[in-house]
C-alpha cells in the first residue's frame, strides 16, 4: 500500500504511542487495520501504519552532531518547528538529535558494563563519558523548559546511570541483596523520570513513559546478566533490541516537544 509500512508490535506499545511516533492519528491506524483491538495488542502482531513523514528506522545522518552539547548551536539550529505540515526538516533534525543522545546513552552504557565485567583499564574514563550523557540531554531540555527543569532531568538521568553501575558491580560480586536493592531503586527512578516528563509536556503520557522506561531497564539488566555469565552471543543479539527500543523513546521525546512548541 503506497506510503505505508509494516510494523511489528513490541512490549508496551499502544496505538496512541505509535500515532505519536509516526506522526499520524489513532483513527488512521485503526482504519488501516480493520478488526484490530487497541486494548489487546500482542507482541509480534504486525500492523500497517501510514507515517506522516518519511520514516527512517535506524541510523540517521546527523549534521552538526559534534555540536550537540553546545547550547548556542542548539538554540540557533532547533527553531521553527511546524508539525501542521507533516514532519518538517526542522522536526526531523530534532528527531535526529534525540536519536543521537539515546544511541549514545545505550552504547556507552553497554561499554561501561563491558568495562566493569572485564576490568578494563579505561573503565573510569568510560564511566566519565557515560555520565556526560545526562548533561547533553539537559542542554537540549534547557532550551524548551528552562535551566531548573533541565537540572532536574540531569539529576534523574545521572541517578539512572549510577544505579545501573552499582547494580552491575553488585552482580559481579555475587551480592544478591545489593542487586535486589539496586534494582528496586532503579525501577523507582524510572517512575520518577516518567512523572517528570509528563509534568513538563502534556503530549507525554506518564503511563506510557513508565512502561517504556521499565522495558528499557529490564532489557539492560538482562543484557548485563548475559555478559556477566559469559553468554556473549546472547548479549550481542540482545543489544539490537535495546537499541531499537531506545530509538523509539527518542522519537516520542522529539515529537512531543515539536507538538508542544509548533512555532
Amino acid at each position: 500500500m503506497d506510503g505505508t509500512i509494516r510494523y511489528t508490535i513490541r512490549p508496551y506499545d499502544t496505538i496512541w504511542m505509535l500515532a505519536q511516533i509516526f506522526n499520524t492519528t489513532v483513527d488512521s491506524i485503526m482504519e488501516l487495520n480493520p478488526g484490530i483491538e487497541p486494548r489487546n495488542l500482542f507482541v509480534g502482531q504486525v500492523i500497517t501504519i501510514r507515517p506522516g513523514y518519511q520514516y527512517y528506522p535506524v541510523y540517521p545522518q546527523i549534521p552538526g552532531a559534534e555540536n550537540i552539547g553546545d547550547p548556542d548551536f542548539m538554540e540557533e539550529n532547533m527553531t521553527d518547528y511546524d508539525i501542521d505540515e507533516g514532519m518538517s526538516g526542522d522536526v526531523m533534525d530534532l528527531v535526529d538529535y534525540f536519536r543521537l543522545l539515546w544511541e549514545q546513552h545505550v552504547a556507552w552504557t553497554r561499554m561501561a558494563v563491558m568495562a566493569l565485567v572485564h576490568q578494563l583499564p579505561e573503565t573510569d574514563l568510560i564511566l566519565q563519558r557515560l555520565l556526560r550523557n545526562p548533561r547533553d540531554f539537559a542542554n537540549v531540555f534547557a532550551l524548551f523548559y528552562g535551566e531548573e527543569a533541565a537540572e532536574n532531568l540531569e539529576g534523574l538521568l545521572t541517578e539512572h546511570l549510577t544505579i545501573a553501575a552499582e547494580l552491575v558491580r553488585a552482580a559481579i560480586a555475587g551480592d544478591n541483596n545489593a542487586v535486589t536493592e539496586a534494582d528496586r531503586r532503579w525501577h523507582e527512578n524510572a517512575e520518577q523520570i516518567a512523572s517528570f516528563l509528563a509534568s513538563v509536556n502534556p503530549n507525554w503520557n506518564e503511563e506510557d513513559w513508565s512502561a517504556m522506561l521499565e522495558e528499557h531497564i529490564d532489557l539492560l539488566s538482562e543484557n548485563a546478566a548475559q555478559m556477566i555469565s559469559g553468554d556473549y552471543q546472547e548479549s550481542i543479539d540482545g543489544y539490537d533490541e535495546i537499541e531499537l527500543q531506545a530509538l523509539e523513546m527518542a522519537d516520542i521525546m522529539a515529537e512531543g516537544i515539536a507538538m508542544q512548541f509548533p512555532a
